[in-house]
């Protein structure tokens, strides 16, 4: 088999034989000869593993501060600066670390289907697995496009398997990730958790894309097959993002991230990279059957037969797999669509206070936008059992490089251009919180969407909610409507009272870290003072 192979000497990288843009039937091969563990499941998915980390590591990621940055990046817990002289030495360390492998693998690939924004990205790894990860996650170029390829925009130097030096300024663990806007480079160090990269990818993407006035945004997207318009759909691990994005009425435009301009939405992504924790044919017929030859299995566990047991998480409960989007059957390829005409705010609400489904307006849209909120159930360990909150600023801190209203005046800027809908629905609980209500059922979920969708919600009755001020919808089609009104469906009134101060105030709390950025128009936006 012949494989195209680069000089990247002139780049510093001298490794006897770099391979550039293998096929993945030869990555299959190459994981299987040289990777530890690496093997092949009955679907014909490649199962590898990412070592030690089996997930991100935020709290060694480092945005480089010189001329590029430090006016515009919001810097604190999500973004944490280094020094350019630091990433210099991390990208000697990391080049250093890559002169020493016999092979090294080069992805050339482009982040965005729209082509007049798209961006050039170029992978340096030395492991296969990794290289079929951005095979699949980055958007293919054709045998031409390859060939005119040029200079990329944003280079990736993946050293994972070598250490970061913790005598390095600024390193605080063996694990480094560095990105550098003005020098268009990312440097990884101890850390082979492939997820690294296409979340680098998208740091990048929340730089660029505001310069231009486009939204990058962390969500979901469908379109009318029909129209071409869109809906996108935010939302945290476990709000049904995913599963209420697989409408087989609509086309798939992406599962994770996508970016609005003056033309409409495009998926930044050539690929989907789905939680596979539980996952069966039953529950999720489209990501079960995606995970077949040319789809990468992360960290999973599997039999004599090779027959992966989605249900064991033994090695990590983040198992992952990535595949190509064109294996979803009603993707639309090229990811692109006209605007949205609905923009769903998805948070699963532990604490029962949440309507299933409200009418935000300008000012509310870009408060819960800016505050990103649901809730987790805490478990049964040592007894607990209280809801907890969390907040993830645009429902994506930590990719985000600006302030998080930033985000949020270009969304406004866009619901205006364009008229779009904004709901908050919640996938959680109802009648009460957890432990006293019960989770609404995704039947219901399904219905109220598809409802958003179809128009019937547009001019739905409403009633203003005491605590929050948005518009709680009262009739949907095929959803009981005692469950509508939370203060209804609670059976003690006083302790919902009790329960969404209690949320309001957590909300207020944490809309603290925000307000310096925020409009007065934004702060009213919030939950009402009582």
């Amino acid at each position: 088999m012949s494989v195209e192979t680069i000089d990247l000497s002139a780049i510093g990288l001298e490794a006897d034989n770099i391979l550039r843009n293998p096929a993945p039937s030869f990555l299959y091969m190459e994981a299987i000869r040289y990777e530890p563990d690496t093997s092949l499941s009955d679907s014909g998915a490649l199962i590898a593993y990412s070592g030690e980390k089996t997930g991100r590591s935020p709290k060694d990621k480092r945005i480089t501060k010189n001329a590029a940055s430090k006016d515009t990046v919001w810097w604190g817990d999500v973004n944490i600066p280094i020094d350019e002289r630091t990433f210099q030495i991390n990208r000697e360390r990391a080049k250093d670390y890559l002169n020493t492998c016999e092979q090294l693998y080069v992805i050339d690939a482009f982040a965005g289907w729209d082509p007049d924004e798209r961006i050039k990205v170029r992978v340096i790894c030395s492991r296969p697995y990794h290289a079929l990860f951005m095979h699949t996650m980055l958007i293919r170029p054709s045998k031409e496009e390859l060939a005119d390829f040029g200079t990329p925009d944003f280079t990736i130097y993946n050293a994972g398997r070598f250490p970061a030096n913790r005598l390095s300024t600024g390193m605080t663990s063996k694990t480094s990730i560095d990105v550098c806007f003005e020098d268009k480079e990312m440097v990884i160090l101890g850390t082979e958790y492939a997820g690294e990269m296409k979340k680098g990818v998208f740091t990048l993407m929340h730089h660029l894309m505001p310069i231009h006035g486009h939204l990058s945004m962390h969500c979901s997207a469908t379109a009318d097959p029909e129209t071409n318009r869109s809906a996108v759909l935010f939302g945290l691990s476990g709000t049904g993002k995913t599963t209420l994005s697989a409408d087989p009425k609509r086309k798939l435009i992406g599962d994770d991230e996508h970016v609005w301009t003056e033309r409409g939405i495009f998926n930044i992504e050539g690929g989907c990279y789905a939680k596979a924790i539980d996952l069966s044919e039953e529950k999720e017929p489209d990501i079960f059957h995606a995970l077949h030859f040319g789809a990468v299995l992360e960290n999973v566990v599997y039999d004599e037969d090779y027959h992966v047991d989605f249900s064991d998480v033994s090695i990590t409960q983040n198992t992952r797999g990535a595949y190509p989007i064109e294996f979803i059957k009603n993707a639309q390829i090229p990811c692109i669509a006209g605007h949205p005409t609905d923009i769903i705010f998805l948070t699963c609400d532990a604490f029962g206070v949440l309507p299933p489904v409200a009418r935000l307006n300008e000012a509310q849209a870009m408060y819960h936008f800016i505050s990103g909120y649901t809730a987790k159930v805490a478990g049964t360990e040592m007894g607990v059992t209280e809801p907890e909150a969390t907040f993830s600023a645009c429902f994506g801190a930590p990719f985000l490089v600006r302030h998080p209203s930033e985000y949020a005046e270009i969304l406004a800027e866009k619901m205006q251009s364009h008229q779009v809908n904004v709901w908050l629905v919640n996938t959680g609980w109802i009648k009460g919180g957890y432990g006293e209500g019960e989770r609404i059922q995704l039947a219901y979920s399904r219905s109220i969407v598809e409802a958003i969708y179809n128009g019937r919600l547009a001019n739905a009755p409403c009633e203003i909610d005491d605590t929050f001020g948005f518009e709680t919808i009262t009739a949907v089609p095929d959803v009981p409507a005692e469950i509508l009104i939370p203060k209804a469906a609670w059976t003690d009134e006083a302790a919902y009272r009790a329960a969404a101060q209690n949320l309001a105030n957590l909300f207020r709390d944490n809309f603290k870290n925000y307000a310096d950025g925020a409009s007065q128009e934004v702060l009213q936006g919030g939950p009402r003072e009582l």
